[in-house]
């Protein structure tokens, strides 16, 4: 096991119910465990430490009105043309207009970062979010 050290924190008392509650859902055995992951989650997201040459992974996400003028044709378009960087590509239909998309991408951060935010940002686009994972070992 990695060494630990050991701290204290002050929290809300709401915001430690809703810590405990996520805590009986989720599987986390116990408190320290669910803040180390969200720690590590948060400075992943804020990017902190990774360069942007890093070769890395990362998801994105991306829904959308199926119905809206060659969406799903753009998406694919935007696949072919990142060969290479997008690995794989799931479609699931939510209800009868709207779908889910997500990619899994490989790539230096800054391209990662720049295709999410791209798709993300596509006219017809209802939500969008992309999760940067650790850069890999080499």
């Amino acid at each position: 096991m990695a060494d630990l050290e050991r701290i204290t924190i002050t929290i809300e008392p709401e915001l430690l119910v809703r810590l405990d509650a996520f805590l009986a859902r989720s599987g986390h055995s116990n408190r320290s465990k669910a803040i180390g992951d969200f720690v590590r989650a948060g400075l992943l997201d804020a990017d902190d430490g990774i360069d942007d040459d890093a070769d890395t992974t990362g998801v994105v996400a991306v829904t959308y009105d199926h119905e809206r003028r060659d969406m799903a044709d753009k998406l694919v378009h935007m696949a072919h043309d990142h060969e290479g960087m997008v690995l794989a590509t799931t479609h699931i239909h939510l209800d009868a207009n709207n779908c889910l998309e997500m990619s899994a991408l490989r790539g230096t951060k800054a391209e990662i970062r720049h295709y999410a935010e791209h798709v993300a940002g596509m006219r017809g686009v209802h939500h969008g979010v992309f999760l940067l994972a650790r850069p890999i070992a080499r």
